[in-house]
């Protein structure tokens, strides 16, 4: 039995895709620690007529989701964000190279998830401070992490509903 050369197959690994994430998650906590260092606490400042800057805190999850509890969710959901992050960090090893959008998309989301998790373990509660809206009808209030997330996520399901999607993680 002989020796598979190491180039047999198709290239595996999109691991530089955490420079990204990297770059993301700083980005997120730099806006969030600018917006708590200029505003006060629910002080929003008109930028665009579609949107505003707000200083505010979640406690919860998206959407304001369980930002009732007791505290449980600090514990929770960063527990839950480090298993999300474990998962694809491991997803984006066995990535084809060719799968940049799913790399892309999967880099986004942890980005997202990470920016989030610091808060949550830093402070209690997640920093929001985007707030976009259209006359009187508001958007919930969200910050880079969360737009990473959502923006990953979309390209997630163009990446599967396109002709040419490319494979999920495989076991090599």
């Amino acid at each position: 039995m002989s020796a598979m050369p190491d180039n047999a197959g198709p290239r595996r690994g999109q691991l530089p895709w955490l420079l990204v994430s990297a770059l993301l998650v700083a980005l997120d906590q730099w806006s969030k620690h600018l917006v708590e260092s200029q505003l006060a606490p629910y002080e929003v400042r008109r930028l665009l007529p579609v949107l505003d800057v707000v200083r505010a805190r979640n406690p919860g999850v998206a959407f304001s989701l369980f930002d009732g509890g007791a505290g449980w969710q600090k514990w929770v959901f960063s527990g839950l964000a480090i298993a999300v992050s474990v998962v694809l960090v491991g997803w984006l090893a066995r990535l084809p190279r060719a799968a940049k959008v799913q790399g892309a998309a999967l880099a986004l989301i942890l980005a997202g998830a990470v920016g989030n998790m610091l808060d949550r373990l830093r402070l209690g509660s997640v920093v929001d401070f985007i707030l976009a809206h259209w006359h009187d009808h508001y958007f919930w209030a969200f910050n880079v992490a969360d737009a990473a997330i959502s923006v990953g996520a979309v390209l997630l399901v163009i990446d599967a509903l396109s002709a040419r999607g490319n494979p999920g993680p495989q076991e090599g």
